[in-house]
């Protein structure tokens, strides 16, 4: 049997259109963006075109689209940067964000502290859910940074935040949030979501690793992460990875052309999947279900290990994680469990099926067989 992948959550497969965009910037159009001849302008032409494509995805304009190395340089970036710009502006030192970040975002913060910065990590509700309430409560007079997550790479869960943003942006407060779950998922306006920054990442919409954005409301100026020449708009140096920002480009512009039919087919497949593995003896869906992104099912069996779930699905040619691919090898439970309010025993038996582009409805009935016979000589 050929292999069955279905953690899209983890990383999605490059498209087949997004390579033969790339193709010619990997061989015949090689030049450094930054260069002046011919061979730079076909390139510098390349990277703003791919701007646009992105701009597009975001509702943005091109200018304030920065290309980085994926999501976790994005969020590394923003949360640095403009932490310490706003600090010696005056304004406080003082940041929110939430239990059930990714961990660019969480180890960015615990950096942030070892650095003089007060960070308050906010609780979340039975489903993963931040209340915007529990945000404003959170809010004091030196708060100058909030970052929330728009949907959670483990559970699904989408999080209000339109309505966090706001009331944040009322209140003249910086307002970030890590999309990289939610982006071709999800619509992301980002002045209907009133963010003033929000990151993305390649390999999560079918474009190529190693490549991210970082989408800066104009007016705001983080300090650089990376210091050297003056690549995007100066503000982040080294030369452009012009093949890969063609390759983000043209997977934005897919992502943003399919949005609304993949988010009705996914959801079929999804409620599918829900209502098979419910009807498995001491099986629950984490995460909720109202607000959830389409294609992602978490789910717990009682009684059982996801470790030896993973090897047995996996022996059987099944592709699926615990969660976070950022925590696989961690000896601890998922910290996004945990602060829903689930034991440790409960969150080590978590298992997350995510699904996209390529998933068929005969793939997922074979895997809920399989699943199902697994669990019945477990248990046994």
């Amino acid at each position: 049997m050929k292999p069955v992948y279905l953690d899209y959550a983890a990383t999605t497969p490059l498209d087949e259109r997004v390579l033969q965009a790339m193709m010619p910037y990997l061989t015949d159009h090689f030049g450094n963006a930054s260069s002046v001849y011919s061979f730079g302008r076909v390139a510098r032409k390349a990277v703003a075109a791919a701007r646009s494509q992105v701009a597009a995805l975001l509702q943005a304009d091109p200018s304030e689209i920065f290309f980085t190395s994926g999501g976790s340089e994005s969020d590394n970036w923003i949360l640095k940067g403009m932490a310490l710009a706003l600090r010696r502006a005056g304004k406080g030192s003082h940041i929110v964000t939430t239990q059930i970040e990714h961990p660019a975002v969480l180890n960015t913060c615990r950096y942030l502290e070892q650095a003089g910065f007060q960070v308050t990590y906010l609780p979340v509700d039975i489903d993963g859910r931040i209340m915007p309430k529990t945000v404003q409560e959170a809010v004091r007079e030196d708060t100058i940074l909030v970052s929330v997550m728009t949907a959670n790479n483990e559970v699904g869960t989408i999080e209000p935040i339109a309505e966090i943003g706001a009331w944040l942006q009322q209140q003249g407060i910086f307002f970030h949030t890590d999309a990289v779950q939610a982006a071709g998922h999800i619509p992301l306006a980002v002045d209907e979501l009133h963010v003033d920054a929000l990151s993305l990442s390649g390999h999560k919409i079918y474009g190529p690793k190693g490549t991210g954005v970082l989408y800066l409301r104009r007016g705001f100026q983080p300090d650089s992460l990376i210091h050297g020449g003056e690549q995007e708009h100066g503000m982040r140096a080294g030369t452009e990875n012009v093949a890969g920002i063609v390759g983000l480009g043209r997977a934005a512009e897919l992502a943003y052309e399919s949005l609304g039919a993949e988010w009705e087919r996914l959801s079929e497949l999804q409620d599918r999947l829900i209502q098979e593995i419910r009807r498995i003896d001491g099986a629950w869906i984490n995460g909720a279900i109202q607000y959830r992104l389409p294609g992602n099912v978490n789910f717990g069996l009682d009684g059982l290990s996801h470790d030896t779930l993973l090897i047995r699905l996996d022996m059987a040619g099944f592709a699926v994680s615990a969660g976070s691919a950022c925590s696989a090898g961690s000896l601890e439970p998922s910290h996004v469990l945990l602060a829903m309010g689930q034991t440790r025993i409960q969150a080590a038996s978590a298992l997350r099926v995510s699904i996209g582009r390529f998933t068929t409805q005969a793939e997922l009935q074979l895997f809920v067989r399989t699943l199902k016979d697994i669990v019945e000589t477990l248990r046994k």
